[in-house]
């Protein structure tokens, strides 16, 4: 399906933005366009800085930023472990924090439902494109479904021009890792537990906790999670198998040559 023609518009507003008013106001003109009671871009920081635009309310932005939401609010600590479109209903909103934090939203008008795209960009970047809504789940499905590809447009646009404007908030250049390190942190984000790495490394824990934390100070990650998004978005390590004992092809390239 194309693209609808206004969108096509707030996009080519958004590519001419100069300041951060500029994007505030293309969030406005999308949430109108999709109808939804709220839209945001959130950059967050390995420091915890946040920077950002969308159309909560100051009350509520205040409130967040004040209490220093980001370290518990689900939707932040969930898209850290996850790259792709995530529907707020897939998080853990089970603590007590994440279940007051989510009344708090609800009576700020934020909406029972959300969807955000994680997005990474250089040196480790982590930021989160936004839609909120009040709906019923079933319709809320039906509209994330429907403009999925779209909105992943919007947010690396965003993310594109955040990047463009703030130039100097982009993360300092990740420090190169060992080769240690990238074993370590390519089996944790395999899904393997610490004590699972250490014996397949045959490492002990306390020689595998400082391969973690040599990572973490390298990467300006603030924990192992951060650290292991910021080692995939350099390419630091690649996701879905040990590439170093991995056999296999790919179209073009000569089987001979591989096996060398």
């Amino acid at each position: 399906m194309r693209m609808q023609g206004n969108l096509r518009q707030h996009l080519a507003t958004l590519e001419q933005a100069t300041e951060l008013s500029a994007l505030q106001a293309t969030t406005e003109a999308l949430r109108d366009h999709y109808q939804v009671a709220h839209l945001g871009y959130h950059w967050v920081s390995a420091d915890g800085e946040q920077y950002g635009c969308g159309t909560y309310s100051i009350e509520w932005i205040t409130e967040y930023v004040t209490n220093d939401y980001v370290r518990i609010d689900p939707v932040i600590i969930g898209c850290f472990q996850r790259f792709h479109p995530v529907d707020w209903k897939e998080l853990d909103w089970s603590s007590k924090p994440a279940i007051a934090f989510r009344t708090k939203a609800i009576d700020a008008g934020v909406g029972n439902q959300g969807y955000s795209i994680p997005i990474r960009g250089p040196s480790g970047q982590f930021a989160l494109f936004s839609l909120s809504h009040n709906a019923r789940d079933d319709d809320w499905a039906a509209f994330t479904e429907k403009h999925r590809r779209d909105l992943i447009l919007c947010a690396h646009s965003f993310n594109q021009k955040a990047l463009e404007i703030e130039d100097k908030r982009r993360p300092d250049p990740v420090k190169p890792l060992s080769g240690r390190e990238v074993d370590v942190l390519t089996y944790l984000a395999m899904g393997y537990s610490r004590g699972q790495v250490a014996q397949t490394l045959s490492l002990s824990e306390h020689t595998l906790r400082a391969y973690i934390e040599s990572a973490r100070f390298k990467l300006s990650a603030t924990n192992t999670m951060h650290a292991i998004a910021r080692a995939v978005s350099e390419g630091h390590i690649i996701m879905g198998g040990a590439a170093r004992a991995a056999t296999g092809n790919w179209p073009g390239r000569d089987p001979v040559q591989a096996a060398e």
